[in-house]
């Protein structure tokens, strides 16, 4: 199977070497048997910067060029504890990550452009590469209705169609660094290619295998 994962900034830079080491480990194994591109986030030190940049006066475009750097600087720390299991460069487009392509190998990827998250990256890097399955690892552990951080009544969804997200994430605020389990742009883009998607909990090193094989406790995206 060809698998996109969109790996959350504040899980793996928020990790400790060993923590790093064995999620790289987990994506290795299953690179040798399946495809693995992954898209990873800018995290804590993206939303750092750009609230800092944003205090300055800077510009939102401004504030998604930060982002993407950090993002970059984040993949960077995946393909060193990946090894020779990864690609040693980091693509800065969609052609170029499927030209670095090859059994037994991942690509890591950041940021592309201002206006997308590394969510938005991964959904269209999967229709691009025809993925089978798209993996989105974050904070929480699945799409809610509601914050649950904020609103203690919050129930977690276990499945929804593509249009039941896309319309959920039509809520979302579109903002440099922005939290939220998927944007706008993501979920249409998912909506319109039909990716089958896991949204899962990022912390549960079991859960990069278990969003793409089955068996996880997230939410899972369906047609309708």
């Amino acid at each position: 199977m060809i698998l996109v994962y969109s790996l959350g900034g504040s899980i793996l830079a928020g990790c400790d070497a060993k923590s790093l080491q064995e999620y790289a480990d987990a994506l290795r194994h299953l690179s040798e048997e399946h495809q693995i591109y992954a898209v990873v986030g800018g995290g804590r030190i993206a939303r750092e910067y750009i609230e800092k940049a944003r205090a300055l006066g800077a510009p939102e475009i401004f504030c998604d060029l930060i982002g993407i750097e950090a993002t970059k600087l984040n993949s960077a720390l995946l393909v060193a504890a990946l090894g020779s299991a990864a690609s040693q460069e980091v693509p800065s487009s969609y052609a170029q990550a499927v030209c670095l392509a090859c059994p037994g190998r991942v690509v890591v990827m950041g940021g592309v452009a201002p206006g997308q998250t590394t969510d938005a990256v991964a959904a269209l890097l999967a229709e691009y590469v025809r993925a089978d399955r798209l993996i989105i690892a974050t904070s929480v552990d699945g799409v809610y209705t509601a914050d649950p951080e904020r609103d203690p009544k919050a129930q977690r969804i276990g499945s929804m169609t593509h249009r039941e997200l896309s319309r959920m994430a039509a809520q979302t605020e579109m903002k440099a660094g922005s939290r939220s389990p998927i944007d706008p742009l993501a979920a249409k883009i998912i909506e319109r290619s039909a990716i089958p998607t896991s949204i899962v909990l990022g912390s549960n090193i079991e859960n990069l295998k278990k969003g793409a094989l089955g068996g996880h406790t997230g939410t899972e995206i369906r047609q309708g």
